[in-house]
């Protein structure tokens, strides 16, 4: 088998202008997002992959533009994306900056959730499985608002990224923010989608996930209540449960994780600055 040419592409303007949508904030550092504008089409919009997973690809002032999730544990650097389109193909570069996270030191009475019992690990793996599943969720559809509402109004109790500690052991990073709130506070979507999966986790509690197109996934954990089943299609701002302390934690607080090509990222990247501005502990 030959091998594919490798080349930068030129592609020519369209004739009519592509729409543009709002897109999250740059910060190009692991566990941030880096927005990559790429050459214009008359041919159909280009498909993108970094590290060999399909990246979300939006028009923005008259060209295609790749919105790139990069994973917590991503190494400082130069990184790649691959562009393809009708058997040409391509890579641009782009860089990755360091970034240090904050410690955070949780205890837990419950020494069960630190330390899960034999019983509890069986089912503590299904639901990985579900979760990565979940995650990995890719729909082939043109994204609309990449600006997300605040799914609940709250006080940010954990911010992304800060490596934890559970009774002084080691665990992984935070990967959410966590917006304390009293319990039954209503939680709402923070733009349009699909519900791919919900249920009552070990660590997670109840949670929903959901799927906003081209891998841009949102997942809301310890609710205390669901009210949205697996393939609704949801509204922005449509409530889909309430807040709790179901599953891993020290009082009722909505724990928010965003997702893009199945990397987790800082969901504050998403929201506008008025919304950050409005936010008490961030």
């Amino acid at each position: 088998m030959t091998k594919p040419t490798v080349r930068f592409i030129v592609l020519a303007l369209i004739a009519a202008p592509l729409a543009a949508v709002a897109l999250p904030r740059a910060d190009p550092v692991p566990g941030g997002i880096a927005v990559i504008p790429l050459a214009s089409s008359d041919r159909g919009k280009p498909e993108v992959t970094y590290k060999d997973r399909k990246v979300m690809v939006v028009p923005d002032n008259g060209r295609w533009t790749a919105v790139v999730g990069i994973g917590l544990s991503a190494k400082p650097g130069r990184h790649a994306i691959t562009i393809r389109h009708k058997g040409d193909t391509a890579t641009v570069g782009f860089g990755v900056r360091d970034k240090e996270y904050e410690s955070q030191y949780i205890t837990l009475k419950n020494k069960r959730q630190v330390n899960p019992y034999k019983d509890d690990l069986k089912r503590i793996r299904s639901e990985q499985i579900r979760s990565r599943e979940a995650f990995a969720t890719w729909t082939n559809q043109d994204m609309t608002a990449n600006r997300f509402l605040l799914p609940v109004n709250g006080i940010v109790t954990g911010t992304f990224g800060k490596r934890r500690f559970f009774n002084k052991q080691p665990r992984q990073p935070h990967s959410g923010l966590d917006l304390a709130a009293p319990t039954g506070t209503p939680v709402q979507s923070p733009a349009g989608g699909r519900v791919v999966e919900v249920g009552d986790y070990f660590f997670n509690g109840k949670v929903v996930f959901i799927d906003h197109g081209q891998g841009l996934i949102t997942m809301f954990c310890h609710m205390d209540s669901i009210d949205v089943a697996v393939d609704d299609i949801v509204e922005a701002g449509q409530i889909v449960g309430g807040v709790g302390a179901t599953g891993r934690v020290t009082g009722p607080h909505l724990h928010w994780t965003v997702s893009l090509n199945n990397a987790r990222v800082d969901p504050a990247l998403f929201l506008s600055g008025d919304t950050l501005a409005s936010l008490d502990g961030i």
